[in-house]
């Protein structure tokens, strides 16, 4: 077991890795904002699977702690692009603005 939670701990660490480059080689907000939530959210994962495997007694609490980084990291995710879009510093290279072509206003303090 103990092999184990170390390939879960160097999988999530690698996660992490990937998310910290995406972020860094991401060419604008909101692609580095996916880039750092999947990674993190996998890294977590894979960290706290890591951990449940060597600590057999904490499984009930890693499985409330990968609940709550779930739901969580969406919301938060989700929170932050609409705050950079309402900030009106949207990226020059966007394609396609849904928020726009329904017609909502990005004045709207609401995030």
């Amino acid at each position: 077991m103990e092999i184990v939670s170390y390939i879960f701990l160097i999988i999530g660490g690698l996660f992490f890795l990937l998310g910290g480059l995406g972020v860094l080689r991401m060419p604008d907000t909101f692609n580095r904002i996916q880039a750092g939530t999947k990674a993190t959210t996998l890294g977590v994962f894979s960290t706290l699977i890591g951990v449940a495997f060597a600590n057999p007694d904490w499984i009930a609490k890693v499985i409330v702690i990968i609940v709550f980084v779930a739901i969580s990291n969406p919301i938060g995710s989700s929170a932050i692009a609409k705050a950079i879009y309402n900030s009106k510093n949207v990226p020059g290279n966007l394609v396609i603005d849904e928020l726009k072509e329904r017609g909502e206003d990005n004045d709207n303090d609401v995030v």
